[in-house]
């Protein structure tokens, strides 16, 4: 049976909709994952196009407010910005985990700038997640 797997970011719009993307790609044969927001947006086009570039599509992903989530229980939550850590009104999850993921839509003056930051936290988080799933499919 897969685990489930919940990124919680502010407004659900880059950070948490990339790791959703990752794992459901990566690490399909045993997690499943969502993502949420405490504000609810739209997924960043420089987060989807972030994840083109490795064959990831994510664009028919959408922005979803944490409610959306009550009463459901994942095995591992985690929240990848410090904003949502403080202001996640529940956690609906087993082992809830922090993993401080920088913006990427403040950096950057160009285009090549702001998509190679993009890149960047992409890269961090499939980092993060190759280092710290495996941890909790032995539980």
């Amino acid at each position: 049976m897969k685990k489930r797997i919940l990124f919680i970011c502010t407004h659900n719009s880059a950070r948490s909709q990339m790791a959703e993307g990752l794992v459901n790609h990566f690490f399909s044969n045993r997690w499943s994952a969502s993502s949420t927001g405490t504000e609810q947006t739209q997924v960043k086009p420089l987060a989807i196009l972030s994840m083109e570039d490795i064959g990831i599509g994510i664009s028919q992903q959408r922005s979803k407010l944490i409610d959306e989530f009550e009463g459901e229980q994942f095995d591992v939550v985690v929240t990848v910005c410090d904003h949502a850590k403080e202001a996640c009104p529940f956690y609906p999850g087993r082992i809830v985990l922090h993993a401080a993921i920088e913006d990427p839509s403040d950096v950057g003056e160009t285009a090549k700038e702001k998509l190679a930051a993009f890149n960047s936290t992409r890269d961090k988080i499939y980092g993060w997640l190759k280092n710290n799933l495996p941890e909790f499919e032995k539980e």
